[in-house]
């Protein structure tokens, strides 16, 4: 799936099996876009920023869009996406949070704090694959995103 031009996806998730999964389920859900896997808030941010390993590296294109998990060790996902929000260069990256917790506070935090979608992780695979197919479809045929 394509928005005229590639659309890098950058998956921030400390659960390896989870970001296997999801791997699984997007190529399953046929979105096809690179995908770029981080697994703490603080290597997010050293991506979005070009910091220590991804400083002048080449390895981290700008992502169009960001799944963000809530709970990752060294910054949650809420001190992330309050940080990409308030940074001029990177507020307008679409951000869906991607996590297990369907808490409704967690849901008014995140909406508070500028994410753009929140999905509850489906808990069969069949569901996560379903779910994948539906963001693939919003997010890279329906709406146009920023270049």
């Amino acid at each position: 799936m394509s928005n005229h031009h590639p659309i890098h996806i950058l998956i921030a998730d400390d659960d390896e099996e989870d970001c296997a999964f999801v791997r699984k389920a997007l190529g399953l859900a046929c979105v096809s876009n690179d995908l770029h896997f981080v697994h703490d808030g603080e290597e997010l941010m050293d991506y979005l920023r070009g910091r220590g390993r991804y400083a002048g590296s080449g390895l981290a294109p700008r992502p169009g869009l960001i799944l963000l998990d809530i709970k990752m060790p060294k910054q949650d996902g809420f001190s992330c996406l309050a940080a990409i929000k308030s940074d001029e260069s990177l507020r307008q990256i679409p951000v869906v949070m991607l996590t297990t917790s369907s808490a409704e506070e967690d849901i008014f935090r995140s909406y508070d704090l500028g994410v753009n979608s929140f999905v509850t992780k489906p808990v069969t695979f069949d569901g996560l694959v379903q779910a994948m197919r539906g963001l693939g479809q919003y997010w890279f045929e329906i709406v146009d995103l920023p270049a």
